[in-house]
């Protein structure tokens, strides 16, 4: 999928409209293939707690009606789910399962609006429950009210310290303002808990892309993006990081696996115009480093390799 520019520059602007011209430069283009990946994806969009049942007082068809409203929700059958979910409502107004459901429901098929509030009708009742505060996270992030998601998802990562997935939102959260050195120590908090979570790498490969160390990024995804269960993202990642880099072909290596030509070429132009971005920001500065670009020396194809470290 192509990344337009448009798109990153109002991020940018939202984010940060007092930054220095140059800076500003930089960091849309590299706020880009951020946005794409987080914002329309929803970054931590899978909950972590075990749904709750229909109540015991419940009849049987509404528990069993629950338990296939769970799993098509899981399996991304919204549409079943959402019409699941507001049967139970309808005969049991005040179920927090059945809330929680819709409102994890609405979030995947894009209605944020009707998402947070039966997250906030959960918290209103239980408001230590996990599940309505990561609801009420994610709704922040994708809304990008960026200062309460971040509050969201310390108060979640505090409760909850074991969940990666809150490890994972609230780096996000933290990369989309800009705090990439914060974010990083936040993913790699996380791995030491969670070396297992791919997700946490490739988005710690992302962050570091982002600040400008594009190599170390590139090394991190090196040994996560040639995994079986590896999420599509640490591969866009890593090919971003090789377009940076200007291997233009290793890039389209791995784009071709997850999309069509036309769609990879797209983003090849795209990359070719981020690094034309940076190098001009380098040539006006003289400082490649804090324009991003001190990492863009071209790679050689013999490079790529599904792990390991570039050398």
């Amino acid at each position: 999928m192509s990344r337009p520019l448009s798109a990153s520059r109002f991020l940018e602007l939202k984010l940060n409209p007092s930054l220095p011209t140059l800076a500003r430069t930089t960091r849309v283009a590299l706020l880009a293939p951020l946005a794409a990946a987080l914002l329309a994806t929803g970054c931590a969009s899978n909950h972590f707690v075990t749904p709750q049942p229909a109540a015991a007082t419940h009849l049987p068809d509404a528990q069993a009606d629950m338990h296939v409203a769970e799993s098509a929700l899981e399996a991304g059958d919204t549409q079943l789910a959402v019409s699941l979910f507001e049967k139970q409502l309808k005969t049991d107004p005040q179920s927090k399962a059945a809330q929680l459901g819709l409102g994890d429901a609405m979030y995947q098929t894009g209605d944020l609006a009707r998402a947070g509030v039966l997250y906030a009708r959960v918290a209103v009742v239980a408001p230590d429950d996990a599940r309505a505060m990561l609801g009420l996270a994610r709704v922040a992030l994708r809304q990008r009210r960026l200062d309460e998601a971040e509050k969201r998802y310390r108060v979640l990562l505090a409760a909850h310290p074991e969940q990666a997935v809150a490890a994972e939102g609230l780096g996000s959260t933290l990369d989309l303002e800009g705090k990439h050195a914060q974010a990083q120590a936040v993913y790699r908090a996380a791995l030491q808990q969670h070396p297992e979570v791919a997700g946490l790498k490739a988005d710690l490969g992302l962050s570091l892309i982002l600040a400008g160390d594009v190599r170390a990024g590139a090394n991190v995804l090196l040994d996560v993006a040639g995994l079986p269960d590896a999420p599509p993202q640490a591969r866009e990642n890593l090919a971003l990081a090789y377009g940076l880099l200007g291997n233009d072909q290793a890039a389209k290596r791995i784009l071709v696996t997850d999309m069509p030509a036309d769609s990879a070429e797209d983003n090849l132009r795209f990359y070719e115009q981020l690094r034309e971005r940076l190098a001009t920001a380098t040539r006006d500065t003289g400082d490649a480093r804090s324009a991003g670009g001190a990492q863009t020396q071209p790679v050689s194809a013999a490079s790529v390799a599904p792990v390991g470290v570039l050398r």
